[in-house]
């Protein structure tokens, strides 16, 4: 009888990440694709999946940590190496050569941790660099956590505002709508501007792609236009392009006026691999009224806000600054629901009666991998890391 490829899914290094990269309904297809899913004990529990129901469809609990690293040929992760800093180094002790790891991995924020792996000779696949084609979308996790980000974004922002978002007639007299301005209109943007009109806000939306204005509007928010011209703002796969430091000053100049008068700004601009564009300065802040909110998505990467405080929530003579980090991680079921879909869908094409195999020829392989046999071998993990370019030959041969 041919032996299953065990596919291991451990549980998160992070304390604080209450995700799982597998939840019990994503089993039985791994299992029907001959894959044993091998699951630390309690992996689930902090998103609301016992060992229980997980067994009930299959999966197997493993006797330690050190045993699930020992027998997985495959490592499922929500967030591994530098996607998980300091607290995932244990974990690259653990790495074994030939052992696949599929998790986010924030490769081009932490090229070194790539790096760490490939010396232990394994091979690695981030999510992150999945790329923006029509076939890879349900394998996005960028698009569906930034869709946690977003909602739950503007419920933060609902929580510390002083007033209600909806217009209301009351005996004792008219409220008024809140102002809601949300700057960035990638995922996470268009889902903040949806949340923040459902929930009866006036919502503007600013983008430097004009090309986004349709979608802005097609969710009944105004869009924000400003005087200032943003040549190629988009990079390749659809992400918003960083634009030099001239033009963030004049497109800071000219939303201060914009940003005065709102109640509520939500800012998720962010460049892959960069850090956050300052696009709300201390002054745009202390123009703001008291009582006004802002909510920096972006916080993790120094935020879009000069003020905001990664983690932490302050006040700026009256303005309250959110500062988040890991939104998802606060909604973990529907949050694992949709990585588990994403990891699953990425990873079964690579099964082929049982056997994993690696097509580099496929676009979808050759975006993620980042390292293998021993090496470094993403261009841009590359670059970042100051290693010469590979050959032709080498960054096309078969994995």
């Amino acid at each position: 009888m041919t032996q299953s490829l065990v596919a291991g899914v451990p549980r998160e290094s992070d304390s604080d990440e209450r995700r799982v990269a597998l939840v019990p309904s994503s089993v039985p297809a791994l299992r029907k694709a001959g894959v044993e899913v091998l699951l630390e004990p309690g992996d689930g529990t902090a998103a609301g999946f016992s060992d229980l129901q997980y067994a009930a469809q299959g999966a197997t609990l493993a006797s330690s940590r050190q045993d699930l690293f020992l027998r997985a040929e495959i490592l499922l992760r929500v967030r591994a190496l530098g996607a998980c800093g300091d607290r995932g180094r244990s974990d690259l002790d653990l790495l074994r050569p030939g052992q696949l790891l599929i998790a986010g991995c924030e490769p081009l924020w932490c090229p070194q941790a790539i790096a760490e792996a490939a010396t232990r000779g394994a091979t690695v696949l981030s999510l992150e660099l999945v790329p923006r084609i029509t076939r890879a979308q349900s394998m996005d996790i960028l698009s569906s956590m930034a869709t946690i980000a977003g909602y739950r974004a503007v419920l933060l922002a609902a929580t510390a505002a002083p007033r209600m978002f909806p217009m209301m007639m009351t005996a004792a007299g008219t409220l008024k709508a809140a102002r809601v301005l949300v700057i960035g209109a990638g995922v996470a943007g268009l889902q903040a501007i949806a949340t923040a009109k459902r929930l009866g806000a006036v919502v503007s939306g600013y983008d430097i792609r004009p090309a986004v204005r349709e979608q802005v509007e097609s969710l009944g928010a105004r869009f924000v236009e400003l005087n200032v011209r943003a040549d190629d703002a988009e990079a390749k796969g659809g992400y918003a392009k960083q634009m030099s430091d001239d033009f963030y000053r004049r497109q800071r100049e000219a939303m201060k006026q914009v940003i005065a008068g709102c109640d509520v700004v939500i800012t998720t601009a962010a460049i892959p691999g960069k850090k956050s564009p300052v696009l709300v300065t201390r002054e745009m802040v202390e123009a703001m009224a008291s009582g006004s909110v802002i909510v920096d998505i972006a916080a993790e990467r120094g935020g879009n806000c000069e003020l905001t405080a990664a983690g932490q929530s302050i006040d700026h003579g009256g303005v309250t600054i959110v500062g988040p980090v890991n939104l998802a991680s606060s909604i973990p079921v529907h949050a694992s629901e949709m990585f588990s879909r994403n990891i699953t869908t990425f990873l079964l094409p690579m099964i082929k009666a049982g056997v994993l195999k690696l097509d580099n020829t496929d676009e979808i392989i050759r975006e993620t991998l980042s390292a293998h046999g021993g090496a470094v071998v993403h261009p841009r993990v590359r670059e970042l890391l100051g290693l010469p370019a590979l050959s032709a030959n080498t960054a096309s041969a078969p994995v």
